[in-house]
């Protein structure tokens, strides 16, 4: 691993340990200060819906400013959020720290797209796969991280969060070169996409761009039920304490990881990436689907097996099949456009998840994800398998490929 990519991964891996401290303890926190569910709720959800605005403009702006500026910027957003959280005397503080960190959060694109920059088509979906297990292992760390630190008080971590965004803004200062050489801007064209709301939401009308979108979206919208309603799931139907329900999700997150520090890299150099999105949007589908109907708790490990692997193929694999898709002057854009798109069904997952939890039944979240990824396979197979741009795209890493072995 480079130096470039090291950075990356640790300003990611830093980054998401800070804010997987802080989420897990957000609705007890509320609570000191009187929040009912509703105002939880919301609090938990402006963040997503933050991002939601952020993540494409931060991500256009790096298009046109460069990478590390961006990080800078966003980065300091954190963590002036996070300190905010750690003085708050109010409910009304917890929005604003919140709704700061939010909107300045969305830098994953960010960092995706100085991924993009420094590694060829034939290398990148390795170089995303380890930005996704940095995400990954900051999540499996932060949240018992968190549980720790919280004995000293609510603000604790928080404050302890605001003190790895500063180590962050530390690193990108003074260790993290920029991506955007000035030879790389000479060789972009000279017009540049508008940073507006228009000139990101055109990608979807583009037809295979616009396909890796909706499948963002809706395996998103999928995933994202799982996660949040998980816990009350285990709860419900197989009655397992806390501490059983983390050692289970810790597995899904492990496995996660290991897919895509691992095998990413060694499957896209087998497999054309519209192929491994084809099959992973199946295989998710019938996990799911076991998911529904599973009848004990080893059943319930097996069946997440292949969850946890077809998740980490997909989060991986659509970037770098949208970097690809692109022109270079547009990766950091289209990158924030999927990852405004993620947000999104983080704030729809918990509601429609716990109205199927509560409305029908323990089996409803799990059916209700593998029927919608079962319509979603059928439509990948017909519009994304075999679309000419990822025969091309194959096509540009194969002749790389040859190209350096000479």
């Amino acid at each position: 691993m480079n130096k470039q990519l090291f950075s990356v991964f640790l300003i990611v891996f830093i980054d998401l340990l800070g804010f997987s401290l802080i989420l897990p303890l957000l609705p007890y926190y509320a609570d000191t200060f009187g929040s009912n569910e509703l105002v939880t709720g919301l609090l938990v959800a402006s963040y997503a819906a933050m991002q939601f605005i952020g993540a494409p403009l931060l991500g256009r702006l790096s298009d046109r400013f460069g990478r590390r500026p961006i990080l800078l910027i966003s980065i300091f957003g954190t963590f002036l959020g996070f300190l905010l959280l750690g003085f708050a005397k109010a409910l009304w503080m917890l929005f604003a720290s919140r709704i700061l960190d939010g909107f300045t959060g969305g830098n994953l694109s960010v960092a995706q797209a100085y991924i993009a920059d420094v590694t060829d088509e034939k290398n990148r979906s390795k170089g995303l796969g380890l930005v996704g297990a940095a995400f990954g292992l900051g999540f499996i760390i932060g949240p018992v991280t968190g549980g720790f630190l919280s004995q000293w008080g609510y603000a604790a971590p928080a404050f302890v969060a605001a003190g790895l965004a500063f180590i962050n803004l530390l690193l990108v200062a003074f260790w993290l070169p920029e991506s955007l050489t000035p030879e790389k801007r000479a060789a972009m064209p000279q017009k540049r996409p508008p940073v507006t709301l228009d000139a990101l939401l055109q990608a979807l009308q583009r037809p295979f761009t616009g396909s890796l979108l909706i499948t963002r979206f809706f395996f998103g919208l999928a995933f994202a039920i799982f996660q949040t309603i998980f816990a009350l799931y285990a709860l419900k139907k197989f009655q397992l304490e806390a501490r059983d329900t983390g050692l289970v999700l810790t597995y899904v997150g492990v496995l996660s990881v290991f897919v895509q520090a691992s095998l990413i890299g060694r499957l896209t150099q087998r497999f054309r990436e519209d192929v491994l999105i084809a099959i992973a949007v199946v295989m998710m589908s019938l996990s799911l689907l076991g998911w529904a109907f599973v009848p004990s708790v080893f059943w319930l490990i097996v069946i997440l097996t292949p969850t946890a692997i077809s998740g980490g193929i997909l989060n991986t694999v659509l970037s770098s099949t949208l970097t690809k898709a692109v022109q270079p002057q547009e990766i950091g854009g289209i990158l924030g456009l999927a990852a405004a798109i993620e947000s999104l069904t983080r704030v729809i997952a918990p509601t429609l998840g716990g109205a199927l939890l509560g409305g029908l039944g323990t089996w409803a979240p799990g059916l209700f994800g593998g029927l919608l990824l079962a319509f979603l396979s059928v439509y990948v197979w017909r519009v994304i398998y075999g679309h000419p741009i990822a025969v091309e795209i194959r096509a540009r890493s194969a002749a790389a490929t040859a190209s350096a072995g000479h």
